[in-house]
């Protein structure tokens, strides 16, 4: 059957080649004589696996020495409350940036554990921007400043990387993680669900600076608590081997092709395509300001929700699968992740020409 183009926000695209060679392992890994699905997480096959996929992930992410690299489970949204249990343990207070739906969800969950309070906000603009800072909007005594990088539903990304002064900043970057380079340096922790553009769901990567691990709340889970994960070298219990093992193979692709800075340049390529046109032309509308413009999701809408409705199905027709916006916001939604290959821009840009074409506001 052949394969469609999946703009999907998550579960997305995987790289062909680490499909084929995760089909090809399937079965038999190496000679270990059994599928990764079956091995032992204590064995020395597993081992040698999980080992290179941490050495993979701080050689292209130029990981500092001083940061642990946690394989964890539950999702970003666990990080909610690990986070703040976790990190909100001197003053009791945190400071979020509120860019959309899961910032929302993560400072929510965060005023369960302390005085939190959200520093600056564009929900009064639908998250159509990412809200200015500078140093002067956290509180001086925060514990933590949190932001989400990347906001898969609004299509919205940070142009630059927070001033947060000493404060430590921590990022959940689920929907723009190896995507680019990143100065890990600036940030206290960086959070990400792995299923965008790593892996499958299931896997969740913490990279958290040494200074902060250690202070957990007495009443944090053992499962939330960052020490307890790192000294058991992400193996205080089962970790979720087949998508590390995945992450692993998508580690290697992108160190094949040259690493982030090539992976960036790709990644701009395929978002130029597509805002170039939305640019240029008057039947569909790009509701993010253009400097808080995102590169992994681009969101549009034609102002007319039965046309939506319309484009998303006869685009499914055509191969362009799972391009209906988010149902929080409506319109479309083209997730253009890592494993995204240009021509299915490509295919996407000559459909909305065609559909613009065939299908003229006020006659449907």
């Amino acid at each position: 059957m052949k394969r469609v183009y999946n703009f999907s926000a998550g579960p997305s695209m995987l790289p062909l080649s680490v499909l084929e060679k995760a089909q090809k392992d399937l079965v038999c890994y190496g000679d270990s004589g059994m599928s990764v699905m079956e091995m032992s997480h204590r064995s020395a096959d597993y081992d040698v696996i999980i080992k290179e996929a941490e050495a993979l992930l701080r050689e292209i992410m130029e990981i500092p020495d001083n940061y642990k690299v946690l394989f964890l489970q539950g999702g970003a949204s666990t990080q909610f409350a690990a986070v703040p249990l976790n990190l909100m343990n001197k003053n009791g207070k945190a400071d979020y940036v509120l860019s959309g739906q899961f910032s929302t969800k993560a400072f929510k969950e965060a005023q369960k554990y302390g005085d939190v309070v959200a520093a600056a906000s564009s929900k009064d603009i639908n998250f159509s921007a990412i809200p200015a800072t500078t140093r002067e909007s956290f509180r001086a005594d925060a514990d933590y400043v949190h932001v989400c990088y990347n906001n898969t539903i609004y299509g919205t990304k940070f142009p630059a990387v927070p001033d947060t002064g000493d404060i430590p900043l921590v990022a959940d970057m689920s929907s723009c993680i190896i995507s680019e380079p990143v100065d890990v340096s600036r940030f206290g922790m960086i959070y990400a669900g792995a299923q965008k553009n790593m892996a499958p769901a299931g896997l969740t990567i913490v990279i958290v600076r040494e200074d902060l691990i250690g202070n957990a709340r007495d009443i944090t889970p053992a499962m939330l608590d960052y020490k307890l994960m790192a000294e058991g070298e992400s193996m205080y219990n089962t970790p979720p081997c087949w998508c590390i093992y995945v992450a692993k193979l998508v580690y290697e692709w992108i160190k094949e092709l040259g690493g982030l800075a090539e992976m960036k340049k790709l990644n701009e390529k395929k978002a130029a395509v597509l805002y170039d046109y939305l640019d240029s032309q008057d039947y569909y509308i790009a509701p993010v300001e253009k400097e808080s413009r995102s590169m992994m999701n681009v969101t549009f809408v034609t102002g007319d929700a039965d046309l939506d409705k319309k484009f998303a199905k006869e685009a499914s027709d055509a191969g362009l699968k799972n391009l209906k916006g988010h149902r929080s916001v409506g319109g479309m939604r083209a997730s253009i992740y890592n494993a995204m290959p240009y021509e299915g821009v490509e295919a996407l840009v000559e459909f909305m020409k065609k559909f613009a074409a065939e299908n003229p506001k006020g006659e449907n």
